[in-house]
């Protein structure tokens, strides 16, 4: 039940049943105007119940008057220069209804935020860069942390090919030879930006700010490599990982209201940035 991705000029996109939506991952500007249309029509024929973009700030006017609203903003988003929003068009009243209790509760969280001091990693554990020889393990581990998930983590081949083809690098830590946690670094090398996300932490090791040093470890990384710009799409429903995001100093832009699929439910996610 995958979502497929599909390419339609220079943009990608992907759609399907499983998060029931379009997701335009990178749009061209040259394709917009046409992108516009065929999204709508395919949202039509496959009954999806959102649409949600990564534009550029000056294709904003066009979503608009096609529906759109925006959701979330990051500054300096495109190779560090043009800014970015994320913007979504609804198609059901359900999908719509934001929830309530989950953004009040989120709206403390925020009002108590701060940056923490740097941490030291405790001495049972290792941070490392995986390889493709770990493809097999890394998947194992995302089958243990997530029922579902909006991208085919849980197969090894999916792993392997990300990696060979370099749009994403994958993190782990060690308790002694034992993959306790991984983290994705999923990489816009022309744009110069990276998605921080896939956090997945073994139960038996919570509480250890493992996610805290795995991400720390992810910007060290993505400085290297001549990254200028980090992001994460968090769980709403989750506010450890948003208090992680919060302690390593990214900034709130945006709620994506019933966006992403993942364990089991349509989930609403949290927008964080991070100049590196």
């Amino acid at each position: 039940m995958e979502d497929k991705i599909e390419k339609f000029g220079q943009s990608i996109l992907q759609h399907g049943k499983l998060n029931d939506r379009i997701y335009l991952q990178k749009s061209a500007p040259a394709d917009i105007p046409d992108l516009i249309v065929f999204m709508n029509q395919l949202a039509q024929q496959e009954n999806y119940t959102k649409i949600f973009a990564k534009i550029r700030v000056e294709s904003l006017p066009l979503f608009v008057n096609n529906g759109y609203c925006m959701e979330a903003f990051i500054p300096q988003f495109f190779n560090g220069y043009a800014d970015g929003v994320m913007v979504s068009k609804f198609l059901s009243e359900t999908r719509r209804k934001p929830p309530v209790e989950q953004l009040h509760a989120f709206y403390k969280l925020l009002e108590n935020a701060k940056v923490s001091q740097r941490k030291k990693l405790l001495p049972d554990f290792t941070l490392i860069k995986l390889k493709e020889d770990d493809s097999q393990v890394v998947a194992e581990l995302f089958k243990k942390v997530f029922t579902t998930y909006p991208f085919p983590v849980h197969d090894s081949q999916y792993i392997l090919q990300t990696m060979q083809s370099h749009a994403a690098k994958y993190f782990g830590v060690l308790e002694g030879n034992q993959l306790v946690g991984v983290s994705t670094a999923e990489i816009d090398v022309e744009n110069r930006n990276v998605e921080m996300t896939d956090f997945a932490v073994l139960p038996k090791c919570r509480g250890k700010k493992l996610a805290w040093h795995l991400l720390d470890f992810m910007e060290q990384e993505m400085r290297k490599a001549g990254i200028i710009n980090a992001y994460t799409i968090a769980r709403l429903a989750e506010p450890g990982m948003n208090k992680t995001f919060m302690n390593a100093g990214y900034k709130f832009s945006g709620t994506l209201v019933n966006n992403t699929q993942i364990a089991g439910s349509i989930e609403s996610m949290n927008i964080f940035y991070k100049p590196l």
